[in-house]
């Protein structure tokens, strides 16, 4: 019988790089998020869920109903040794009516929060079993360069497809990174698993690795999210010491 106390406490490791490339040795990473058993049904359910979603679901054709034409029978029913039809709008007539087309309709599904996280972090350990997660201490960084980041994934030895996870799009790193058309920068609450997936690599900060995949339990919001600062007032329920109605 396998000895469950040593899966446990396996530590998970991933190589540390300074921002000019220099190595630094290796970060501890969290096994609840980085060392779980990757959960296939759930990965394909999630990701099926979230390509589901970006569908625009506009596409449209008209039904017979719907085309132009058509008001009175062609010929009449009898007599002339054709098939009969009672209109040129028919579904097999050219330029009729679409029968069973698809018109405007919402692809999303829903997906339990629980089931997002587990995916996330089913995709986190793949990639950390691969050894395909990295981490940068800081960017220190004044100045947004492309040059910078360039040099910094050729000298770590990166190459393909790259998801950054940064502090804030805005700062002097995601925006070094943001024109290399292999990187795909996201903030530490809005990691998907698909974004995990999709990638070869997964590069994490060191004030960022231990933010994703709900190690803390919490959602970071940021300014992609649209909330504004007095949001929070509105929804609390007011105070006035009236009576009810």
């Amino acid at each position: 019988m396998p000895d469950s106390t040593t899966a446990q406490t396996e530590i998970i490791t991933a190589p540390l790089f300074g921002a000019d490339g220099t190595s630094m040795g290796e970060v501890d990473l969290d096994s609840a998020v980085f060392g779980v058993e990757p959960n296939r049904a759930v990965l394909h359910q999630v990701i099926t869920a979230q390509l589901a979603g970006a569908r625009s679901g506009t596409a449209s054709v008209k039904t017979r109903g719907e085309v132009r034409g058509g008001g009175r029978k062609p010929w009449r029913q009898k007599g002339l040794g054709r098939a009969r039809h009672g209109s040129i709008r028919s579904p097999h007539w050219m330029g009729g009516g679409v029968a069973h087309g698809p018109k405007p309709r919402s692809y999303a599904q829903r997906t339990p929060k629980k089931m997002k996280r587990l995916a996330l972090r089913s995709a986190l350990s793949a990639r950390a079993s691969e050894k395909a997660v990295l981490v940068i201490d800081s960017f220190d960084w004044t100045e947004p360069k492309t040059k910078n980041a360039a040099s910094l994934l050729a000298k770590i030895g990166l190459e393909g497809k790259t998801v950054l996870v940064v502090d804030r799009l805005d700062d002097s790193a995601a925006l070094s990174f943001r024109n290399l058309s292999d990187v795909v920068l996201v903030e530490p609450g809005h990691l998907t698993a698909y974004d995990v997936l999709w990638s070869d690599r997964v590069v994490l900060t060191s004030s960022t690795v231990n933010r994703v995949g709900g190690a803390r339990g919490t959602y970071d919001v940021s300014d992609s999210d649209f909330v504004r600062e007095d949001d929070e007032d509105a929804i609390e329920p007011a105070d006035d010491g009236g009576e009810e109605e």
